[in-house]
């Protein structure tokens, strides 16, 4: 997960997604406030934050007990996350390894030099973060997920994919069809540069039509299979298919 721009659960130029259950403590007028107003502005995708909006925030930031004002876009910096709450997996771009096993013809194990040599798409989109953050046009490139599945050959009867991710705790899907959509990747870049480790580089998947949850970081391994596994998230009470706009994600 991520968050302000980045990935779903949490937020962030890709947006994490907090964890689905939440926190319990509530949150104040103020800082309800604070937050509407400020989606009403909008998000700037970057690291440096432009000091009239960070002469907003600061105020809400230190009224706030919960926390939450420290998910606000450009409130400081982008808050980011991952699903075990752990250490964010360090893996450099030499060391990247892609498994592609399952119901194919070919097993295959991709490189990072491997992903590069394959044709290039480029996607700018606004990345959803189901909590409600989005940051406009995001700059994405990587390779499409058909791509991939047709060098390594889908077996007939296999219907979905599972995802992992080399933190060995967070796990998405996907079905067949939907993963053969043209506005799906796995993203080598991200913003004009490589993907960075806190936005789940070197590798990771980038799923334009859902909310950001879906977009697993630091992707490792994908296996196609017969049955839709719901990933991690999902085993929290997120939808299984979380298009954007026709899904609360929950």
């Amino acid at each position: 997960m991520e968050s302000p721009p980045e990935d779903p659960g949490p937020p962030s130029t890709e947006t994490t997604d907090p964890d689905p259950s939440g926190g319990t403590s509530p949150v104040g007028r103020r800082v309800f406030l604070g937050i509407v107003g400020l989606g009403a502005v909008g998000i700037v995708a970057g690291s440096r934050i432009e000091s009239g909006l960070h002469t907003v925030v600061a105020p809400l930031q230190a009224h706030d007990p919960t926390g939450l004002s420290n998910l606000i876009p450009g409130g400081n910096q982008w808050e980011i996350y991952n699903a075990s709450n752990g250490a964010f997996p360090d893996v450099s771009q030499e060391e990247f390894q892609l498994n592609i096993d399952g119901m194919v013809d070919t097993p295959l194990t991709l490189s990072y030099t491997d992903l590069q040599a394959m044709p290039p798409t480029t996607l700018v989109k606004t990345f959803q973060c189901v909590t409600g953050w989005t940051v406009p046009d995001v700059h994405w490139q990587g390779v499409l997920l058909s791509e991939i599945l047709d060098r390594a050959g889908v077996k007939a009867g296999a219907s979905a994919l599972r995802f992992f991710s080399s933190d060995n705790f967070d796990t998405e899907s996907l079905t067949l069809a939907q993963a053969r959509r043209p506005d799906i990747i796995v993203a080598y870049q991200m913003l004009g540069a490589p993907v960075t480790r806190e936005h789940g580089g070197p590798v990771r998947l980038y799923v334009a039509p859902m909310y950001g949850y879906k977009s697993l970081k630091w992707l490792s391994r994908i296996t196609v299979t017969n049955e839709v596994v719901p990933g991690y998230w999902e085993q929290q009470g997120y939808s299984v298919d979380a298009w954007i706009g026709n899904s609360n994600g929950l």
